[in-house]
């Protein structure tokens, strides 16, 4: 494991946001879903897309709340452009569970 200083940590911006809008993406390589998230009124609502069919549908995330780094550039999925990257941790199985924050908190928070 290659150690970063903190300085290095503070460079990555991790916001909470709500997803405000999800839908299934099959044209993905593979199976996935395309989120809209709303970061507040500083960072405002950005995409992304991804591989987290196998615990959630779309219908399923609408409303909850994604932990997400905000700072890296766009990436285009496919015919998909992403702008954040959610958060997620592997189960036991490989599939990734999404991480979010165990109370409601305000949108646009900042990871400390």
């Amino acid at each position: 494991m290659s150690k970063i200083s903190f300085d290095d940590f503070l460079k990555v911006d991790i916001r909470v946001g709500k997803v405000v809008r999800a839908e299934p993406y099959p044209e993905a390589r593979k199976p996935a879903i395309k989120m809209w998230i709303d970061f507040g009124d500083e960072i405002g609502e950005r995409k992304t897309s991804a591989q987290v069919t196998a615990h959630y549908d779309p219908s399923g995330l609408v409303g909850k709340q994604v932990m997400a780094v905000v700072n890296f550039p766009p990436r285009q999925i496919g015919r998909f452009m992403s702008d954040v990257l959610v958060l997620g941790l592997p189960d036991k199985d490989g599939e990734v569970v999404l991480i979010s924050p165990d109370q409601p908190v305000p949108l646009g928070g900042r990871m400390h």
